[in-house]
């Protein structure tokens, strides 16, 4: 007799938000590959399209939903709209994050903090809020926060950004605690420097191989890496696993 396939989601319905390219994008990919209906949602729908054609010219089923989560007018809209087109959530990744200033924390001006923590922190909270009264109307689901190792170690010139990655450590565990009796399991992604839009400036010259010679496996990660990370933390494989933070970083944070 064969072993059931603890990784499979068929039937699932899984919102990505931030899944128009990088980790996002391929998060979207791994689940639709392994049954899920992905949505893919980003302030730029059309890249979000290409996004789920790629998925359904592989056989996946996807669509694409404009979704900002800096925005509470846009979170409203979404849930709304999930609701009347699908009537369930399954899956949430919340995924969309900004890091608008780089230099000195106290130089940080009040403008760089709110659109940072309006994003970074606020937009988690409510979309996670959200998503934990839909997926309990049908017995429960899951959700993932992306944030970084930023949050256990914060990056150098990159203050505000860290504080809010910090924080999503803290309101994950807290959703987890007060969820997990609705059904609902929340857990946290910290991934490593990986090559991203949003890292690009760590990766240039010098300062990349700074970094990597802080990382036991002396490179960065590709977006693909931290996709399996959230496969398992969605899939019944980690049906008793809630509150934690999975650093997915080359062995960075034990170096």
């Amino acid at each position: 007799m064969s072993a059931p396939d603890t990784f499979a989601l068929r039937g699932k319905i899984a919102l990505v938000a931030g899944a128009s390219r990088g980790i996002g994008e391929a998060i979207a990919h791994i689940l639709a590959r392994h049954g899920a209906h992905v949505i893919a949602a980003s302030r730029k729908v059309e890249a979000c399209e290409t996004v789920a054609a790629a998925i359904r010219a592989a056989g996946g089923s996807a669509e694409a939903r404009t979704c900002h989560i800096g925005d509470m007018d846009s979170i409203g809209a979404t849930f709304d709209w999930l609701k009347q087109a699908h009537g369930r959530l399954d899956i949430l990744v919340n995924n969309g994050a900004t890091n608008v200033y780089y230099g000195p924390i106290q130089d940080t001006d009040l403008a760089a903090y709110q659109k940072t923590m309006d994003v970074n922190v606020r937009g988690y909270f409510f979309m996670s809020a959200a998503a934990v009264k839909l997926m309990a109307t049908h017995g429960g689901g899951a959700i993932v926060n992306v944030a970084s190792i930023n949050a256990v170690v914060p990056g150098a010139l990159q203050g505000v950004y860290s504080v809010t990655k910090a924080a999503v450590v803290g309101m994950t565990k807290s959703f987890a605690r007060e969820c997990a009796p609705l059904g609902v399991r929340v857990n946290a992604l910290l991934p490593g420097l990986t090559r991203t839009k949003l890292a690009g400036a760590l990766l240039e010259g010098a300062t990349g191989e700074k970094w990597a010679a802080h990382i036991p496996m002396a490179r960065p990660a590709e977006p693909d890496e931290m996709a399996g990370a959230v496969l398992y933390l969605v899939s019944g494989a980690a049906s008793y696993t809630t509150g934690i933070s999975l650093n997915v970083d080359g062995g960075f944070l034990v170096s």
